[in-house]
């Protein structure tokens, strides 16, 4: 009978402290009450699909709604302040890019602070940047600089816009190859793309995976990535590096976010099943769809990542007096 009465006894504190455990677990939301995750873009972009991949995930692994809430504007800006004033409870998330950090030396009066504003969740993924050119412009990155130099302002380059990042892009590399190329802002991709095409711009820089889905074309050159090293997924594609540029990285990120104040006990949560999202290879096959690698990690690496890029796009901007709107 000892040994039975000691068996129950174990058993008992053993549900108890699994109630207990339970019981600490942190909700993200009250019961029923979905979370909101703000995309502060259109429908249909990138970092939309890349927030609704996530989202879809968190649902399936935390077993509550995770709705992706669309809203654009002030490059990106409306979204991330509405975030940034949110309650810091878990119901509202942002899926943002490294616009966030380029945005604190774009505007004068930004509505947040992209550092203090927010409580890091995860870097959901990195996305490669490429330098693509017109014929005309020079197959390799090498020949494009060199006649840049040969011809200074007589050639141009387009951007989605003013303070994009593929505008900073080429700006960092301007300021690293000594050369002057025009820039042509237009209002959005698409209009730089067609330019691009009929030679009316000569040089462009875009995600790798939109780059070389273009290339594939002919009327248009993948010169070389804006990255460190080789891109996984352009193992043939030079870096500007290997045409005697430093080896920076102009490339893009994804982050998820919380509002400041944020209980570390709800961001781990969110971080520990945001890390699972990322590891199946469903997510890794869906992100190259887009070009983007998922990375994963702690919340302290998106911290520093978005500090260290404040810091790298702010000289950026300063060197290239781009007026803060």
């Amino acid at each position: 009978m000892g040994g039975k009465g000691a068996d129950r006894v174990a058993t008992r504190r053993a549900l108890l402290g699994a109630g207990v455990a339970l019981l600490a677990r942190p909700a993200l939301a009250q019961t029923g009450r979905p979370v909101t995750v703000i995309v502060p873009y259109t429908p249909g972009a990138p970092p939309d699909v890349v927030g609704r991949m996530l989202a879809e995930g968190l649902s399936r692994r935390l077993g509550q709604p995770f709705v992706v809430d669309n809203r654009a504007g002030a490059s990106g800006n409306i979204g991330s302040a509405a975030v940034s004033r949110a309650a810091p409870d878990g119901t509202t998330l942002l899926v943002q890019t490294n616009t966030l950090a380029m945005n604190a030396s774009l505007f004068q009066n930004l509505p947040y602070d992209p550092v203090t504003g927010f409580e890091p969740v995860i870097e959901i993924g990195t996305v490669g940047f490429a330098l693509m050119l017109h014929p005309s412009a020079g197959a390799t990155a090498a020949e494009f600089i060199a006649r840049a130099r040969a011809r200074p302002g007589q050639l141009n380059y387009g951007s989605p816009g003013i303070g994009t990042p593929h505008h900073l892009a080429m700006e960092l590399l301007k300021q690293q190859a000594g050369i002057d190329v025009a820039h042509i802002p237009y209002r959005g991709l698409a209009g730089a793309t067609t330019d691009l095409l009929a030679g009316e711009v000569v040089a462009m820089f875009m995600s790798a995976g939109g780059a070389a889905e273009l290339a594939r074309g002919g009327r248009v050159r993948l010169a070389a990535v804006a990255s460190p090293a080789r891109l996984p997924t352009l193992p043939d594609t030079p870096t500007l590096a290997e045409a005697g540029l430093p080896a920076t990285d102009m490339g893009g990120w994804y982050g998820l976010f919380a509002p400041h104040g944020t209980p570390a006990a709800l961001v781990a949560r969110l971080n520990a099943a945001a890390n699972e999202v990322l590891a199946t290879p469903e997510t890794a096959a869906a992100l190259a769809a887009y070009g983007t690698t998922p990375v994963g990690g702690p919340p302290e690496r998106l911290r520093d990542l978005v500090a260290a890029d404040m810091a790298k796009w702010a000289a950026v901007v300063r060197t290239a007096r781009i007026p803060a709107e």
